[in-house]
């Protein structure tokens, strides 16, 4: 997302070309995984007013790994963003806040919801009523991020080293993991059990299963095909 002069603001187009991206992504299955990250500096500063609301949505549904690469502040909607995604790396020094309620707005892509279920509710509300921000250290002491690097071009590294152990593993059993543990939140534990047997059972008549077996007694890399 580049738009350096408002700090990657996304604008209506630009949100277009990311919902497209999204289909796109899913689509196409030779595409593992799906990063996003800001130019320059910046993750992202928000959203102008007129963005569809569906963007958020569009990309969070995507059934494949998406990870927020956040190589600089991530604020408001920009945020959100990031918090539709599985994963968060960033630099040392982003900040990230939800500074709505300052402007006499709530977050509308999903920033009370996520936020609460990633962090807790105590730790949401004080982000969200307070609008202050935390630096780096505090969002990985949170769970906010799940990776931090100390400059941009290490963020790259780590993030083309985890998307090569992603893509080092079944896609079948990568969505399926992902399905899991999304559907899961949404139930007990008794019923998540059920789901995640039903999708164990799944994977077993799959060839990337066979040959994960196969591999593995042969003393060899696995090569998935997504089949």
């Amino acid at each position: 997302m580049t738009r350096p002069a408002v700090h990657n603001r996304l604008s209506p187009p630009m949100a277009l070309e990311l919902m497209e991206l999204a289909e796109t992504v899913e689509d196409d299955d030779a595409i593992r995984a799906l990063a996003i990250t800001g130019g320059d500096n910046s993750f992202s500063a928000g959203f102008d007013p007129d963005v569809d609301s569906r963007l958020v949505e569009a990309v969070h549904a995507v059934s494949k790994p998406t990870i927020a690469i956040l190589n600089g502040d991530a604020l408001d909607e920009g945020l959100e963003l990031a918090l539709a995604l599985d994963l968060r790396m960033a630099t040392k020094g982003a900040q990230f806040a939800l500074t709505q309620l300052q402007r006499g707005m709530l977050p509308r892509f999903g920033g009370t919801q996520r936020l609460p279920r990633l962090i807790g509710a105590t730790l949401a509300l004080r982000m969200l009523l307070t609008g202050e921000a935390i630096d780096s250290d505090e969002a990985m002491r949170l769970g906010l991020v799940t990776y931090l690097a100390p400059d941009q071009k290490t963020l790259r590294r780590v993030a083309r080293d985890l998307f090569g152990t992603i893509d080092s593993r079944g896609p079948i059993g990568v969505r399926l993991v992902k399905e899991a543990v999304r559907k899961g939140l949404d139930m007990t534990l008794e019923q998540g059990i059920r789901l995640e047997e039903d999708l164990y059972a799944l994977l077993q008549t799959t060839a990337d299963r066979a040959e994960g077996v196969k591999a593995f007694l042969q003393k060899r890399k696995p090569i998935f095909k997504g089949a």
